[in-house]
């Protein structure tokens, strides 16, 4: 028996209470936050403005040049050869391909928009466009790992439970980390918000938001069959139960999450049923969403921020919304018109609550694309030559809130937006920075499990400063 546990159960617990005492007098004396009033695990290590994050997923993979990153060269090389050798991709490609939408400029700082996104350039004050990502392939599954989890292949915890990990909630009648797809699942699945090696409360809790109603929403959050004082004595019950069978086998992070996660489907009832409800909103909040599913849970985002959830993870809808490898204009154009007003408003209704300078909002896929065309290829498109490949070589996220530098562009790809070429920023240096925002050092906010330190940067990542205000 540990040290830990003899504290635990020697003499009813109490010797756990008196360090638990000693630990929270030592921290006030010295200047730190209590830990009795602490939601996380790990103490941030600086002074952050951040606390929360709404992470808008493209999942699919949108293009750079057709959004935030004009490339007036694809007018004059379009249906010609690049002047430079065609990177090699997932599939074959060929020439160069303009971007069939029209561009203007937004707010004082000028920053180029297309308009697929009219709602978001509005904003354009309020973003740091980081032009110059890459990642390290050309595939959805191992490019949306590394987006969420900071690894391609093997078990990681994915970035919401990393930083719940550390932060942990500030309403514990809700998750602390919550994923909304509409109409299923993303590629690669639940693995996008898994909790890994950490313990299972981490795990983000995924909910269909393609409906509108609060029971099709959270399944069973009103219970029908039993009173609730009788519930309450049921699952007191149960708790007994459950305690006794861990007391039997010693520490077992697995069964801890088992039994906490009973008692979070019971607060639950009472405050998530309210946070989902978007009826509760005024018409004109709801007007100036609009409607289908990404603004309905763009709503919901808010709410659940304003009300303590820590990250909300939003994904375009199931499956790969954004991988037009035919009819790009289309298909683009279908998809940015179900997102646009939605990202436009969030952004707006957080600005107008005062949550915006608290809350990291952050936009982009997994990848960008080509600025080539992709070739007909058997089995892989529908053989049309209007469409672009996956582009891991330089692709086009940003972000607002949260003590992002507003207003700047950071990094630039080549001429034709193919390849990140200045102040070149990896999918490893992104988080390193989101945690650098959150008030964490990436290097620091580690995990031991298996003999080892793990992070969500593993053993890569810098911090880009120029994103930081």
């Amino acid at each position: 028996m540990s040290r830990r546990d003899a504290l635990k159960v020697c003499g009813m617990g109490f010797g756990s209470l008196a360090l638990t005492d000693a630990l929270c007098r030592e921290s006030a004396a010295s200047g730190l936050p209590n830990p009795a009033n602490f939601g996380g695990e790990v103490m941030p290590h600086f002074p952050a403005k951040a606390k929360r994050v709404i992470h808008l997923f493209m999942n699919g993979g949108p293009s750079q040049v057709d959004s935030f990153d004009r490339k007036p060269a694809l007018e004059e090389f379009d249906g010609k050869s690049a002047p430079m050798a065609n990177l090699k991709t997932e599939r074959p490609t060929g020439n160069v391909m303009r971007s069939p939408y029209k561009w203007d400029q937004y707010g004082e700082c000028g920053l180029e928009v297309s308009e697929l996104f009219e709602h978001t350039a509005k904003h354009a004050d309020d973003l740091c466009v980081v032009n110059s990502m890459y990642a390290d392939v050309p595939n959805h599954e191992p490019s949306l790992l590394l987006m969420n989890c900071g690894e391609a292949r093997l078990i990681r915890p994915a970035m919401g439970s990393w930083l719940t990990y550390g932060l942990g909630s500030d309403n514990e009648n809700l998750p602390s980390f919550i994923a909304m797809c509409p109409g299923g699942y993303p590629i690669k699945e639940s693995q996008n918000w898994q909790n890994g090696f950490l313990p299972g409360k981490y795990q983000g809790t995924y909910i269909d938001s393609s409906f509108a109603s609060v029971e099709r929403l959270l399944e069973n959050i009103r219970g029908r069959s039993v009173h609730p004082t009788n519930q309450r004595e049921q699952l007191d019950l149960l708790a007994k139960l459950n305690q006794q069978h861990a007391a039997q086998r010693g520490s077992d992070p697995r069964l801890e999450s088992r039994i906490e996660s009973f008692e979070l489907a019971y607060r639950m009832q009472s405050e998530a049923s309210e946070a989902f409800d978007i009826s509760r909103e005024t018409e004109e909040t709801r007007q100036m969403y609009g409607e289908g599913d990404f603004s309905r849970q763009a709503l919901i985002a808010r709410r659940l921020v304003e009300r303590g959830v820590r990250f909300v993870q939003l994904y375009t809808g199931a499956g790969q919304p954004w991988d037009s490898h035919d009819d790009l204009d289309k298909a683009h154009r279908r998809v940015a018109k179900g997102v646009d007003q939605g990202i436009g408003a969030l952004l707006t209704d957080l600005k107008r609550t005062g949550l915006l300078d608290e809350t990291l909002v952050i936009w982009g896929g997994e990848f960008g694309r080509t600025p080539v065309v992709e070739m007909p290829k058997a089995g892989s498109n529908q053989g049309k030559m209007n469409g672009r490949d996956h582009n891991h070589y330089g692709f086009t996220m940003w972000m607002a809130g949260g003590g992002v530098n507003a207003g700047t562009r950071v990094g630039a790809t080549d001429e034709l937006g193919f390849k990140a070429v200045e102040n070149r920023v990896h999918v490893h240096d992104m988080h390193a920075t989101i945690l650098r925002l959150m008030g964490y050092d990436h290097k620091q906010l580690t995990y031991r499990y298996a003999g080892r330190d793990f992070r969500l940067t593993d053993v890569h990542g810098r911090v880009v400063d120029e994103i930081i205000g």
